[in-house]
């Protein structure tokens, strides 16, 4: 597979320059487009995933990750209505101006909106049957990572002129394939809507926000662990995909034959405080509001410790009643457990944060660690 190419931040896109060019390609509702709340039997359209592929599948340590699971297949979640009510949240005014952000990873991203700006894709990740529906695939019990997580948005627009001659460039690539000749087009996935990465955080559903009828390409590249590359087709509109993005590196390839492509990100951990949580804020950091990430991921973090001394403040009292010596070793290793916790957690909250740079942390494979080494010192 060809290398691929880090899209610099570059200047924001503008609601008036992007909306016409998301609006031209959208279709009709056909109904009443209602504000009711978020309603399961309404706005749900779940049919399972006709493959699961586990950490094995992918060449990976079961040990890896807090679940066998990798990646599933991409499933029918919502209906209609329920993506036209998310893309008019997200296409607002305020959203736009308040929490729009860039990076080196990605061009255009939609981060921290939901509960004020979005309340029905609040709701809508908030909805035990939506967890319950997530959870289930991914093979434990999750919960949302934090309120900042719930509907990352990852945007590519382009106009009909870029749209045909995308799709020109690789109907002749195809064609000299074909005829055994070295196509000198590019493939799609040298310019990916989302580079190489890992996630900050254990789980992610990606919904497609986006009519992809005509898509081309806009797979999920999935490095495995002998090296190779496994593609997850894209989903289609009201489609998701579960993945256990903190342990695999995987990039998200551009799409021809659209004039846009949306997709909503929305983070997941596990719901059991005495699982392990290993959250980082890697890719995040640059791309957030660092006073309200920090507060949140504080926040959850000290909620996990509390009931893990309850749970061991209880376990110490029915040792007492029932007259049982403390097991020193045990209460030792859980205290060092905790520790560790509290110096990750403190690690992670990095006072000077440069906005829009992601570091190399997160990259797993030495190829791609070289690889953006590489880009840096040419950038």
């Amino acid at each position: 597979m060809a290398t691929a190419d880090i899209m610099l931040p570059g200047p924001p896109l503008k609601l008036g320059v992007v909306e016409p060019l998301i609006q031209m390609k959208l279709p009709i509702f056909n109904g009443f487009l209602s504000d009711d709340d978020f309603d399961p039997k309404k706005h749900i359209n779940f049919s399972p995933p006709t493959k699961i592929y586990t950490m094995s599948d992918l060449n990976l340590p079961d040990g890896n990750g807090v679940s066998p699971f990798a990646v599933s297949e991409p499933f029918p979640l919502f209906t209609q209505e329920a993506i036209y009510r998310m893309r008019a949240e997200i296409m607002s005014k305020e959203v736009w101006e308040n929490c729009q952000y860039s990076s080196n990873l990605a061009k255009c991203q939609l981060r921290g909106f939901a509960p004020k700006y979005a309340p029905f894709v609040y709701d809508t990740w908030k909805n035990p049957e939506t967890l319950a529906i997530v959870s289930r695939i991914a093979g434990i019990d999750l919960v949302t990572e934090m309120d900042f997580e719930i509907g990352h948005i990852n945007i590519s627009v382009k106009s009909e002129q870029q749209r045909k001659e995308e799709l020109e460039a690789y109907t002749g690539k195809a064609s000299s394939e074909v005829n055994g000749c070295i196509a000198s087009s590019p493939r799609e996935d040298e310019k990916p809507i989302v580079d190489w990465h890992t996630d900050s955080y254990p789980f992610v559903c990606v919904t497609m926000l986006s009519d992809c009828t005509n898509m081309i390409g806009g797979e999920t590249a999935l490095r495995t662990g002998d090296g190779n590359i496994l593609k997850v087709r894209g989903p289609q509109m009201g489609c998701a995909v579960v993945l256990q993005g903190r342990y695999i590196e995987h990039q998200a390839l551009r799409a021809l034959g659209m004039a846009e492509r949306i997709t909503m990100v929305t983070s997941f951990r596990p719901r059991c405080p005495r699982q392990r949580d290993d959250t980082v804020l890697t890719t995040v950091r640059p791309i957030s509001n660092i006073s309200e990430l920090y507060l949140q991921f504080s926040e959850y973090r000290l909620e996990i410790l509390e009931e893990r001394i309850r749970d061991q403040l209880k376990t110490l009292r029915e040792m007492r009643s029932s007259g049982k010596r403390v097991d020193t070793r045990k209460l030792k290793a859980f205290l060092h457990e905790q520790e560790n916790f509290l110096a990750h957690m403190n690690k992670e909250m990095i006072e000077d944060v440069k906005m829009g740079e992601i570091d190399n942390s997160h990259l797993l494979s030495p190829k791609n660690v070289e690889r953006a080494r590489k880009r840096t010192r040419v950038l």
